[in-house]
């Protein structure tokens, strides 16, 4: 009996919280219905190739549907070329031997570049070999013609040797050959801007899980303690004082602030040093851009804790608010999905955070280069921001 009264009070208390009910059965639906639509795309992958001075017929082979080939010249660097134009990599040929730059940005690229090369050099040797065979089979037939030719001419020089003495015929012939192209053996080197041969999917996707996890942990905390002044009446208090809003705002901003930028730069130092992880752009501003991640997180927990009444509430929020920025960021390839999702991943700082990091990480970009990212997390921050300080109204009694 006491074990069903309280298993009634539970249910007592979950039907009065409307809103965890409405969390508890529409996130799970959300986050299943955005899976679906993110995994049943069925789009081909294109990995853009460009070459310079490499023969026609090898460019010829290397063109399928997930190939994107384009030329440039002679002189033209790999490194520049690649950054300049989002190249998945980069052919050079020289005197038969092939030097192959991959970015190694995205591992699906690299494959498919890979098994391209790999497919057309094979099947430029079985062209050459079946143009072998063709020229082979045509000698044989010439050579079997001559012989034909040279059988019924001894045959009516033995039927005149009885009226002609002393007389010899001479037979020549000749045959035209043609001698089979050589199959091509080329000589391929292969170089990485990002990693190397055994990179894995950790060690590429490794900055985008970086500023995912700084922001994820200060959103948490940042909400969670903010509810927590807020319940236990703290913030309350703090409300009935002469101290404005936007001090108290700026206040949990700084404070928090201090600890998300220990946050982050521990959690930048340990990928690092322990992961080893190969950074192509500065590591000044990889702690930059998580910085900005970590200051959206924090002012973005504060409001959406405005819309909790407990701990349990605030967590129910993740599958709707931080789960999708994950399939977002940069992990799943966003011009590979359909596009009113696209348009949906400009509404998440993750996507701007993510590019920004896979860009200075991997790409080599400069701070200027990845400004207009950086920007719009500023401007993220500043609208939560001003959302925090226009949110206090409702708290404030005096």
């Amino acid at each position: 009996m006491r074990t069903i009264a309280i298993v009634k009070r539970v249910l007592r208390e979950m039907l009065r919280d409307k809103r965890t009910l409405a969390l508890m059965f529409i996130a799970p639906l959300f986050i299943l219905s955005l899976m679906y639509f993110l995994f049943q795309n069925n789009s081909t992958s294109v990995a853009k190739i460009g070459v310079s001075n490499v023969d026609t017929s090898l460019v010829k082979a290397l063109k399928n549907k997930h190939t994107d080939l384009a030329s440039y010249g002679t002189h033209a660097n790999a490194k520049t070329t690649i950054r300049q134009h989002n190249l998945a990599a980069f052919i050079h040929e020289e005197d038969g031997k092939l030097t192959v730059t991959y970015s190694n940005s995205q591992p699906s690229d690299t494959a498919l570049v890979k098994q391209a090369l790999q497919g057309g050099v094979t099947k430029l040797k079985v062209q050459a070999l079946v143009a072998a065979t063709k020229t082979q089979k045509r000698v044989l037939q010439q050579q079997a013609k001559v012989l034909k030719t040279v059988m019924a001419q001894q045959q009516k020089l033995q039927a005149a040797q009885g009226t002609t003495r002393g007389q010899t015929a001479t037979v020549g012939a000749t045959g035209s050959t043609t001698k089979p192209k050589a199959a091509p053996n080329y000589t391929v080197t292969s170089h990485y801007l990002y990693g190397n041969s055994d990179s894995t999917f950790f060690d590429t996707f490794l900055p985008v899980l970086l500023g995912f996890f700084v922001f994820f942990f200060v959103f948490l905390i940042s909400g969670i303690s903010l509810l927590n002044e807020r319940t236990t009446g703290t913030l309350t208090r703090l409300l009935a004082t002469p101290v404005r809003r936007g001090e108290i705002i700026t206040g949990y901003l700084v404070g928090y602030g201090i600890f998300a930028v220990i946050q982050t730069i521990i959690t930048v130092t340990f990928a690092l040093t322990v992961f080893n992880v190969h950074m192509l752009g500065s590591v000044w501003v990889i702690l930059l851009i998580n910085f900005l991640l970590a200051m959206v997180a924090l002012s973005m927990g504060i409001f959406i804790s405005t819309f909790a009444n407990s701990e349990f509430q605030m967590v129910q929020f993740i599958p709707l608010l931080i789960v999708p920025q994950v399939f977002f960021s940069g992990i799943i390839t966003i011009a590979t999905m359909p596009d009113w999702l696209q348009w949906l991943a400009h509404i998440f700082p993750l996507y701007y955070g993510g590019d920004a990091l896979m860009n200075v990480a991997t790409r080599g970009f400069s701070l200027g280069d990845v400004s207009g990212d950086l920007w719009i997390l500023v401007l993220f921050a500043g609208v939560f921001t001003v959302l925090n300080v226009v949110g206090l109204k409702r708290y404030r009694r005096v």
